[in-house]
């Protein structure tokens, strides 16, 4: 009869610990970090805003809890913050203009493979790199007017601007062609370009910017 007592209570004690605050996802302990906390993900929340929020490096968190897909976070999952001393709670109000942010789209559908404020080749990324396969259509994030286009822009290969509303523009480059020209008006979602491999791009991929003025805006902040 202990026996089975021992048995029960030690079943107890495991399925205590198979949670946390009664989330259903695995909280994977970093063992390479000494300091850090846990943040709990909040409907709404993206690993770019808790980022932001916690002014904490983008790289770092997904290294510490192995994500393979940044995109793919959900509410109730548990998040390492290395050396975060407390619990923030997120205005998500206060990390963008939500104005200027309504009405964006992703230019291209795929994998997010070199992220804002990443350096490679001592150049810090001041958009997003997405790859695709080569000659995908490449859309408008907003309807606009195009005020550049151009075939051999230094480091980004065939470039397009389009100039938004309220200051801000979208920059695409790395294409392969160009479909529209400087002074043209274009619909959300039209087609405007082709996935490349022109300018530095390492494989075929969409260099993608959002600007207010001229200073660069981090896409996932603006992005649905």
């Amino acid at each position: 009869m202990r026996n089975v007592f021992l048995i029960i209570a030690l079943v107890l004690f495991c399925a205590g610990c198979a949670s946390t605050s009664g989330n259903t996802h695995t909280t994977y302990m970093p063992a390479s970090y000494s300091h850090g906390i846990y943040h709990t993900v909040d409907k709404g929340e993206t690993l770019w805003k808790i980022s932001k929020a916690y002014n904490a490096d983008i790289k770092q968190i997904i290294e510490a809890n192995k994500i393979e897909n940044p995109e793919l976070i959900s509410a109730g999952q548990n998040l390492f913050i290395p050396d975060a001393k407390r619990r923030i709670n997120i205005n998500l109000s206060e990390l963008v203009d939500v104005t200027s942010r309504k009405g964006y789209i992703w230019p291209v559908q795929g994998r997010v493979v070199s992220y804002y404020g990443s350096i490679a080749d001592n150049v810090k990324n001041k958009g997003i790199d997405i790859a695709a396969l080569q000659g995908t259509d490449i859309v408008a994030a907003r309807s606009g007017k195009v005020v550049f286009s151009d075939d051999k822009v230094k480091g980004m290969g065939k470039t397009l601007i389009i100039q938004h509303d309220n200051g801000y523009s979208t920059l695409y480059a790395y294409n392969s062609e160009n479909l529209v020209r400087s002074g043209d008006h274009v619909k959300q979602n039209q087609t405007i370009a082709k996935i490349g491999c022109t300018g530095r791009a390492k494989k075929a991929s969409l260099h993608f910017q959002i600007r207010k003025g001229h200073e660069p805006k981090n896409p996932y902040y603006y992005l649905p």
